[in-house]
This record gives structure tokens, sequence and C-alpha cells, in this order.
């Protein structure tokens, strides 16, 4: 049962995988004045990470998941970057530039894997819509942009709204912000996610997204190398479910490659805090695919939560870009 469940989420195991990353690259351009469309696929997209992971988190440890996570997504993305850019080997100022970006992907991705382990698909799902409010305030300290009244607003609707799916209606609960051990977990990891968007919008300096994407991948592949070497010696590989190599690759593939290119890209053309904002629809998605599979029963305690965080998302998505000040 668990391991149809795997493969109705997995689709690279039942039929051969046919991803054309030029093709990607020639949407893209021609809906880049649409950065909104990108995001909503990669949203959908994300959201099938949370259920992927929970059916495979406990087959290997995190950090040796994500390791080769990120290094597939390097490997596979690496030719395509190389064909079309050449062979350079950025400048040494660049490469630290990508190695401080590349941390906070890997922290977000290896709390999410092990907060799996203690919490529910639905609970992650949900908590991750707190990455916009988060991100607004990395982007004062960072970028010294200052979200308007009607942004901020926005914001909190959502934060209230995802607590409320966290909590599942209990607002007792929810004022007493009764978290649990894997919830505080995934709630380090979206500090980190939320500082990264900022700082790409810092530390960009224009060159094409596929090879800021690329170095970016492969240099936190290194960061989970040092810290998974360990546990890779340990593991026994002939043991490990087929399933859950055919998990890694899914999300090595869709949730990790495609959207992280499609995040960079969009970030650059959208802004950061609008780019996260996105993250309100994840809990939506994922607990449309956990009751599909039945994974997960859909508690209608969560609806009022849910309407809360698609409001909250219309909200900001409605602000015009340049609503945003600048401190002095």
């Amino acid at each position: 049962m668990l391991k149809d469940k795997c493969i109705a989420l997995c689709p690279i195991q039942k039929s051969k995988l046919n991803i054309n990353l030029w093709e990607i690259d020639k949407v893209m351009r021609k809906i880049k004045a649409n950065a909104h469309v990108l995001m909503i696929l990669s949203i959908i997209i994300a959201s099938s990470s949370f259920p992927v992971g929970k059916l495979i988190t406990h087959d290997l440890p995190p950090e040796v998941m994500m390791f080769i996570r990120f290094l597939l997504a390097a490997i596979l993305f690496g030719s395509y970057v190389f064909i079309k850019n050449g062979l350079e080997f950025p400048p040494r100022k660049r490469m630290l530039s990508y190695s401080i970006l590349s941390i906070p992907p890997v922290i977000f991705f290896w709390s999410m894997f092990e907060s799996l382990r203690y919490t529910s698909v639905i609970n992650t799902g949900a908590l991750i819509t707190l990455i916009p409010a988060v991100t607004a305030v990395w982007a004062v300290l960072i970028n010294r942009e200052i979200p308007t009244i009607l942004r901020s607003l926005g914001l909190a609707i959502g934060t209230i709204g995802a607590l409320l799916v966290v909590f599942k209606g209990d607002y007792i609960a929810l004022i007493r912000l009764q978290f649990n051990y894997g919830d505080f977990l995934f709630i380090m990891g979206i500090m980190f996610s939320s500082w990264g968007r900022p700082l790409l919008k810092k530390l960009y300096s224009g060159e094409p997204i596929e090879i800021l994407t690329f170095w970016t991948l492969l240099l936190g592949a290194g960061w989970l190398l040092i810290a998974s070497i360990n546990s890779i010696i340990n593991v026994d590989w002939h043991s490990t479910p087929s399933k859950t190599y055919g998990g890694i690759l899914y999300l090595a593939i869709f949730t990790t490659l495609i959207t992280f290119f499609i995040r960079q890209k969009c970030t650059v053309q959208i802004g950061a805090t609008k780019v996260a904002a996105y993250s309100f629809l994840v809990p939506v998605f994922v607990i449309l695919i956990t009751f599909v599979t039945g994974m997960e029963d859909l508690k209608v305690s969560t609806l009022p939560g849910i309407l809360l965080i698609i409001i909250s998302m219309f909200i900001i998505q409605k602000e015009p870009r340049n609503a945003l000040s600048k401190t002095t």
C-alpha cells in the first residue's frame, strides 16, 4: 500500500523520464512577463515534496537523502549549463556568494525531512506559509525594503491562517502556540529559507540564472557531503527500498531542480516577498494531495485557516512591486 502511494506520487517510476531543460528555458522566456504563472506551477510541484518526503524519510538519514538530491540535481543541470554558457569557473568572489546562497536551502531541506519524522505532512505544509512574513523581516534587514500597510496586512492574515491550519482550528492551542518538536525543527529551517530569498537579491550580480542555480546546488551538495560523510559510510545501500531512490530522484528533478530554477528567476523579476507569498498556497495543495492519496483526512476545522491563507496571497499579489519603499 505504501509503495503504491509512493509510485502514484513519483511518476518517474512508471514512465521514462524525459526532461528537456532547453524547452523549460524556452517556455520561461515566452512567459517571462508573467512570472506568476511560473510560481503557481512551482508551488504545485513543491507541494508534492511533503507527502513524498513523508513516505521515504525513515529509509535513510535526512542529510544523506539531501546530499543525493542536491548532487543529482547539480549533475543533471550541469550539462545544460555548460553547453549553453561554456566551461568557465566563476571568480573567487562569485564562488563565495554561491557558497553563502547554498546554505539556506541546505538547512531548509534537511530540517524539512528531519521534521517529517516527528510531525504531520499538513503541519509542515502549513508552517511553510510563515516564509513570506519572515522573508519580509529579512528583506528589511538585508535589502532595506519596508513593506506597505497593505502587504503587512496580507502577511499577518496569512500567518494567522497558517497557524490555524497547524492547530486544526483549535484557537486555545493557537494562543498557547503548542508546537511539537518537528514543528519547531521546521520553523528553524523556515528562518534560513526566508533569509536566502532577500540574500539572493542582494548577492545577484546579473549572471544567467542557470549558472547561479548550478553552483548553488553543487556547493549545497558539498556542504551536505561534509555533514553526512559518517552516515554515508554506515548506510546499508542494498537494503534501502527502491521506492526511496525513486522518491529522491523525483525530488531532485522536480522539487529541487525545476522549482529552484523557477524561483530564482522569479525572485529577480517580481521580488523576494511576492515570490515567497506563493508559499501560502502550499497547504492547499498539500491537503488536496494527502486527501486524494488517503494519507490524511480532510478536517473541516482547517478550512477557515485555508481561506485566510488564500485571501492573504491575493492581497500581497495585488500590490504593485514598486509599492515598496526604501529606508534611508
